[in-house]
This record gives structure tokens, C-alpha cells and sequence, in this order.
């Protein structure tokens, strides 16, 4: 996509650009992730810790190399590998964001369940009712929904300060007595591995500043040390908020629980104040599912621009949206649901968001192998190269061949797109 060029005092600074960074790591995945983690325990707090640990690899990777060129990542892959792979991945990048819609529809319902029960025994078609809301709001025109995610990006940090501030409290009180201990064999690294690969999701998005690469005022020096700090400061608070929720209450509960926040809330405060902290955390992840609908549409829009999709996904509506590519992805997000909706709430959020991050994790690789390519830290190339298919392989085979199917059942819209253009210049 293209953006346009500001004048120096319009572009962003350090702090902002940190704060664009955070606002897009801090999405839904926070508030299910202590349920899907509980069972893993103190394995789970390691897992955090090699996630974050990858994840500013990467983030650095990428920094240094769209700062350096200007480059979003299409458009790199491109140059270094040719328009195939370019076009595999830029496929990859809409599968990533319409089946992160999915994931992120599954946390609002499952904390939007709290108020009405009725959510959590139909969470398949409940999820299908939040996207087709929103999708119907952004093809009314994005000034509409441009509003709506202002609203929801404010109200989205809440509940993590109060519980936060809640976890402090708590551990300065009873200090090490509420916290289960470590296991007495010791971590596992299976365990840690398969952790690992669930923590990502919640990572993913450190590298907003990177693609608003012209937005920011001196890219090169800006761009890498706000990445790293939004990216570092991102992961310190989910280590903090979900490793404390996982081990300062019983795993089985945790695990159980449609809305481990408003579980953490009651037991330590009231219910009272629990039931606010879901209501807040079901409008957070409703705000996030929009931001992604803003964007599932572009990504085709933009790939059929440069002639790499069918012309069609760059049709526009009276309201200047992109209405094809609206409808096509949020019917793909669909079929992604029904296609799974005979398992659980969690069983559904876990599932779905290794799919996405391992959709993901091929571009993350891309960008890892050209930085190695061109001989830009190789050290730190090495380790992104290691991270991915380490997290590739904590997916599971099953979930990773599944990334790879979906990249590649993109290939026929590919050649439908080559013969547009062989019909054209005919």
C-alpha cells in the first residue's frame, strides 16, 4: 500500500512510534492465552520468555531492513526472490489476517459469554455474528469504522492495568504463597516448545512501525529502537499479566474458564469489578476484530494493484471501500469456522491461532533468510531462521502443513491475475 510522504513535523517520533508498535501487539490474544497456557505451568513462563526473546530477533531483522529500504515486505520478497514467492507470501499475510479475525471473534464471544450464556454454547455462530457485523460496518465506509476502533483502542488497556495492579497487590501481600511451585522434575522442553508456539500469537504486530516505515521521522535510527522497545515492553506485561493469572490460580479452573481475567478479578477482588474487567475485555477484542477487518480488505486490494491478484478484489464501492475483498475474506474467515466449530471455545481459540501464527512464521522466515542473504547480522538472522522453525515445529506438523496448503491454494488467483494481464496487453 502506498503512503503518502509528510513533512518532517508530521511524521512520527520515538514515542509515537512505540505507542503505534504497542497499540497493534495489544490485541484479544492476552485474554484467553492464561487459559490455553495453565496446564503447562512454569513451562508456560518459559515459553514466554524464548517467544520474546525471538520475537525481538525478528522485530530487529525487520526494523533494519524496510528502515533501511523503504521496502514493505511484498515488494522485498520480490526483489530478492521473484514475484512467485512474493506472491505466496503477500497471500500468506491476508490468510494471516482473516484467520486472526477468526481468533480474535472467539475471545470477544467467549468473554462476551460472561453476560450471556447462551454465547458459549453456540461459539462457532456467535463469532460468525461479530464478523459479519463488523464486515457489513466497514463496507458502509471506513469513517464509520474508524470511529468505532478509536472508541475500543482507548477502552482495550483496562483491563490489563487493573489486573496488573491487581497481580502487584496480591504478591506483595502473600508474597510466594499463592504462586504454584515448580515442578519437581524440572522443566520439559517439549512442553516449553509447545508453549511457545501459543505465547507468539499474542506477539505478532511488532512490526507496524516497519511497515509505516515513511511515517516516521528518521526511519533508520527510529525505527529499530521502537520496534525493540514496544516489542520488549509488549512482552514484559504479557509475561507479567498471564503468568500470573496461570499460576496464581488453579490450573484446572483457569483452563475451564471462558474469561480467566474476570476469573483472576473475582477471586482476588469481587464480582463486581470482574464483570466490569469482561465487559471490557469482550469490547477490546470486538475493537480488534474491526482493526483487522480495516485491513483484510487492503492486503488483496493492494496485491491486485500490483497485478498479483484479479482485478476484481481492486474494485471500490460508492463508499470508497473495497467490498470484494471484504466480503471474499470475512466468507474465508467463515468457512475457517464452520470447518471447526465441532470443538470448544479454547479448543476452537487454541486451534486457530496456531494456524495463524504459522501462516505468519513463513514471512517471518522470508525476511530472516534475506537479512542473512545480505549479510546484515548474521548472528541474529541465525537465531530468526532457528526461532521460526522451532515455532513452526511447537505448532505441530498438522497445523504447519496446513499454513503451507493454505499459501499455496492462493497459486490459482495468481495465474488468474497473469492470464488478466496477458489479456490486456493482447
Amino acid at each position: 500500500m502506498t503512503i503518502e510522504t509528510r513533512k518532517p513535523g508530521q511524521k512520527l517520533g520515538f514515542f509515537m512510534a512505540v505507542a503505534l508498535v504497542m497499540g497493534n501487539m495489544i490485541g484479544s490474544g492476552v485474554f484467553l492465552l492464561p487459559a490455553s497456557l495453565a496446564p503447562y505451568g512454569w513451562n508456560a513462563v518459559a515459553g514466554w520468555i524464548v517467544t520474546i526473546a525471538g520475537a525481538l530477533c525478528l522485530a530487529w531483522l525487520f526494523a533494519r531492513l524496510m528502515a533501511g529500504t523503504g521496502e514493505a515486505p511484498i515488494p522485498l520478497v520480490e526483489r530478492e526472490f521473484g514475484r512467485i514467492p512474493a506472491f505466496l507470501i503477500g497471500f500468506s499475510l491476508w490468510v494471516y489476517v482473516w484467520a486472526g479475525m477468526v481468533t480474535i471473534s472467539i475471545a470477544a464471544v467467549s468473554y462476551g459469554s460472561s453476560f450471556w450464556p447462551v454465547l458459549a454454547e453456540h461459539p462457532a455462530l456467535a463469532s460468525l455474528g461479530v464478523i459479519w457485523l463488523l464486515t457489513l460496518l466497514n463496507i458502509a465506509g471506513t469513517r464509520q469504522a474508524g470511529a468505532f476502533q478509536l472508541v475500543t483502542t482507548v477502552i482495550k488497556l483496562v483491563p490489563l492495568l487493573v489486573v496488573v495492579g491487581l497481580i502487584a497487590y496480591v504478591a506483595g501481600s502473600t508474597g510466594a504463597q499463592t504462586v504454584t511451585p515448580l515442578p519437581k522434575d524440572g522443566l520439559s522442553l517439549s512442553l516449553v516448545n509447545q508453549a511457545a508456539a501459543q505465547t507468539l500469537w499474542a506477539m505478532l504486530g511488532f512490526e507496524s512501525a516497519c511497515l509505516a516505515a515513511s511515517r516516521v521521522a528518521n526511519a533508520q535510527k527510529v525505527i529499530p529502537r521502537a520496534t525493540l522497545v514496544g516489542a520488549g515492553l509488549t512482552g514484559l506485561f504479557y509475561l507479567i499479566v498471564c503468568s500470573g493469572i496461570a499460576l496464581m490460580l488453579p490450573a484446572d479452573k483457569v483452563s475451564g474458564s471462558n474469561a480467566p481475567f474476570e476469573l483472576f478479578v473475582a477471586t482476588y477482588w469481587s464480582s463486581g469489578p470482574a464483570a466490569f474487567i469482561a465487559a471490557f475485555a469482550a469490547i477490546s477484542a470486538i475493537g480488534a476484530v474491526n482493526g483487522w477487518i480495516l485491513v483484510e480488505g487492503e492486503v488483496p486490494r493492494d496485491m491486485a494493484e500490483r497485478g498479483m491478484m484479479p482485478a476484481f478484489f481492486a474494485r471500490n464501492n460508492r463508499w470508497g471501500t473495497p467490498a470484494i475483498s471484504l466480503f471474499v475474506s470475512s466468507l474465508l474467515a467463515s468457512l475457517l469456522i464452520w470447518s471447526n466449530s465441532s470443538k470448544s471455545m479454547g479448543a476452537l481459540f487454541t486451534y486457530t491461532a496456531l494456524l495463524t501464527t504459522s501462516v505468519v512464521l513463513w514471512l517471518y522466515l522470508v525476511v530472516a533468510i534475506i537479512a542473512w542473504k545480505r549479510r546484515l547480522a548474521r548472528p541474529v538472522a541465525a537465531l530468526g531462521i532457528a526461532f521460526c522453525f522451532w515455532s513452526l515445529w511447537g505448532a505441530g506438523l498438522t497445523i504447519s502443513l496446513s499454513s503451507i496448503a493454505l499459501m499455496l491454494a492462493g497459486l490459482p488467483l495468481y495465474w488468474w491475475a497473469r492470464r488478466e494481464a496477458g489479456t490486456q496487453q493482447n
